[in-house]
């Protein structure tokens, strides 16, 4: 009799479930065999149970046949450490002016502990997981990069000194590929190889930008803490072409640290990669939403 009355109780919630994966079924059938590169970062990797479910999801993703490749950040872990031992820090447009001293501190943070906690987590999950970083099997190629700035003033052009960032010159995908082939999810912190052999510190965004370009993957998913691209009103733009995007930004409506996002996705389209989301991860599920269900947890970027 009990078994009958759980039988019941559980009944609308097996539906519910067996409805959920009839209607993800198309979906799963059109993305298998296609690759996927996931910028994992912000709040998403912070937050336990939300790490959790992000593991779950990679590996449900290779289950169901798709390559996933993720690109991790580490912004606030690499600040936190570099406070610790009292290495001041500073920001220009965005990006962290790194020395020897914390280019150093930042490949032991992200190539170290960040990259092996996910991992880990992906193990735990039941899937496989390899954590590299772009120096490992030339991986990513790179060249100091180079950015210009305009005094309001005196309208004077100068080049500002970022030390030891880097711009992605050459990524090198046999690495990627060869993980792909023994059914191994690469985990890859955005650390580069310079040209004389130098560690160089990549923004996580331009690094996992430039490894789909490189894979040729069907899609970029750029986890952020925010729920997207907004409008003017406040409400978030679900979908917008290329040159759209373009506009937006021309007119102020895209602003801030939402301007490189935006810039990424353009160029990643551009490449031939099929679309690029930006994707707000503090939605548990979020990259399962944008790939097998007719809704979305962000802003994505097409061609036309």
């Amino acid at each position: 009799m009990n078994d009958e009355i759980d039988h019941e109780a559980y009944k609308d919630t097996w539906l519910a479930q067996a409805e959920i994966l009839s209607e993800a079924l198309p979906y799963m059938r059109r993305f298998s065999g296609k690759t996927v590169v996931i910028k994992y970062g912000g709040h998403a990797m912070g937050d336990p149970a939300l790490a959790q479910r992000f593991s779950r999801d990679i590996v449900l993703l290779r289950q169901v046949g798709l390559n996933p490749i993720v690109v991790h950040g580490g912004g606030p872990q690499i600040g936190a450490m570099l406070e610790k031992l009292q290495i001041k820090s500073e920001f220009i447009d965005g990006l962290r002016v790194t020395d020897k001293t914390t280019v150093d501190v930042v490949e032991m943070v992200l190539a170290g502990s960040i990259n092996k906690q996910i991992v880990a987590g992906i193990s735990s999950a039941g899937g496989y997981a390899v954590g590299i970083c772009g120096k490992d099997g030339n991986l990513i190629q790179a060249e100091r990069l180079k950015r210009t700035k305009r005094d309001p003033d005196s309208n004077i052009e100068r080049v500002l000194d970022l030390g030891l960032v880097g711009d992605p010159k050459e990524v090198n995908p046999y690495i990627l590929d060869a993980f792909n082939d023994g059914d191994i999810t690469p985990v890859i912190s955005p650390i580069g190889l310079g040209p004389d052999g130098e560690t160089l510190n990549i923004n996580a965004d331009t690094a996992a930008g430039a490894i789909a370009a490189a894979v040729g993957a069907t899609r970029l998913y750029m986890l952020t803490d925010v729920a997207g691209v907004l409008d003017r009103d406040g409400k978030v733009i679900q979908e917008m072409t290329m040159a759209e995007a373009a506009v937006l930004t021309d007119d102020g409506t895209i602003q801030g640290g939402m301007i490189p996002k935006i810039e990424t996705c353009i160029d990643v389209v551009k490449s031939g990669v099929g679309a690029a989301t930006i994707i707000d991860g503090r939605v548990p599920h979020a990259i399962l939403i944008e790939l097998f269900t007719k809704g979305g947890v962000g802003t994505q970027i097409i061609r036309e």
